[in-house]
This record gives C-alpha cells, structure tokens and sequence, in this order.
C-alpha cells in the first residue's frame, strides 16, 4: 500500500505519480539504482570532466578563454556576476571531439539561450539527440555519453543556463526528486550539484519540467585519444 501525502503543487503531484509507477514497474516493488550501471566509459568521462577543474577555472565576473578557463581580465562591478556556463559546456564538448555552439559563431553573451535553440535544430545534423527524461539523460551518461541539460530564458534578454550530466549512482527516486547529476560553471561552479540545484537561479524551471536534455555519443577515435593520455 501507498501512503500519499499531503502535496503543495502539480509537480509534487506528477513526482509522486511516477515515483509509483517505478517501484510497480521494477522487480520487488523496489525502486532500482545506478550504482552498479556506471559503464567503464562512464568512468573514463567522470576522469576527463573532473580534470577541467571547472570549480577554479571558468569563474564568474571574469573574462576568461572560453576553451581552457583561464581569467584573461576582469569585468566592470555592474557585470561582475557575468558567468560562463556555455563556455565550459563548449569546451568539456571540445575535448571529447564533440561539437557544441561557440565563440566565434556565436557571441559568449546569451550564449546558453543560442544553444538550446542550436541543439534543438542544426545540432541534430552534427550527432545530437533530444533526451526525453532525466532518468533517460542520467543512463545516458553512466554509459559514457556526453549529456547536457539545458534552460532557455523566456527573455531574450537574459541569459540561460547548461550544465554537464556527470555519471551518477544516486537512484530513481532521487533523480526525480532533485535532478540528474550535473557538472557546471555558473554563479557556482560546481564539480558536482544536482539538477535543483544547479538551475536554482531559474525560479520554477526545474519544477515545471522545463529543463531540457540533449545527448552526443563520444566519436571513437576521441575516446581512444583520451584513453592514451
């Protein structure tokens, strides 16, 4: 039997409902976890993202070189909370031979918003898919997959945010709850959050559902490089 408790929102809702439908899906009633599903790849990408330092480098308020990090100036007081979330997306991208939208075709300003919009289109030409969950997303990575997460600002005129799915073994039931693992520069650079948390300055964009998740399998020939270093 299910105690269903009291819930505040429609996402709390549509959270407990599919907390449900897992455990009734999985074998036992017991709501299945990654923890042993994180592929040898998986592990390899966790190496190679970790070894960007995007915790020292990438850091708010500064200029930075948009592949390795680096502060090459500062920003006036007024941009001093100018962030570089899609710089490091487009370089950890780079690094695995992947291509993601960056300077110079397109400006680093707003240049979040302009990704979403380039995966959801031309980026479907150059090896990217649309992921439709973030349990799906959370596998994908664990499997060794380049996996983002992304969020377009409803103003154009504001900037959005994309982060990195990391390999994770946190379960279902906290993935639904919180988000897949991420990776990010941003307000908070973090070289592991969760999806909430991560996207916290986008108020109700991950209660909405309206965080989007995108997918590059590594090419071969750039893993096997990496594996050799």
């Amino acid at each position: 039997m299910f105690f269903i408790a009291p819930m505040k929102s429609l996402f709390e809702i549509k959270n407990r409902i599919l907390l449900i439908a897992l455990v009734l899906a999985a074998p036992g009633g017991q709501l299945r976890s990654y923890a042993e599903e994180i592929a040898p790849a998986g592990k390899h990408l966790v190496e190679v993202l970790e070894g960007m330092h995007v915790d020292k480098l990438w850091l708010a308020g500064k200029r930075v070189n948009w592949r390795t990090g680096e502060a090459t100036g500062t920003y006036d007081q007024k941009l001093a909370s100018h962030t570089h979330c899609s710089a490091f997306a487009a370089a950890a991208a780079e690094k695995l031979g992947i291509y993601l939208l960056h300077p110079p075709e397109h400006s680093a300003v707003l240049l979040a918003n302009a990704q979403q919009e380039w995966l959801r289109g031309s980026g479907t030409n150059q090896g990217w898919r649309f992921v439709d969950s973030p349990l799906a997303a959370q596998r994908l990575a664990n499997q060794g997959a380049l996996v983002v997460v992304t969020c377009k600002n409803p103003d154009p005129k504001l900037p959005g945010h994309i982060a990195i799915i990391r390999p994770s073994t946190k379960s279902d039931a906290d993935i639904v709850a919180e988000g897949p693992q991420i990776m990010q520069a941003g307000r908070h650079n973090y070289l592991s959050t969760n999806a909430k948390e991560g996207f916290k300055n986008h108020a109700g964009a991950f209660e909405k559902n309206e965080l989007l998740y995108f997918a590059h399998a590594v090419p071969a020939q750039a893993q096997a490089q990496l594996e050799g270093q």
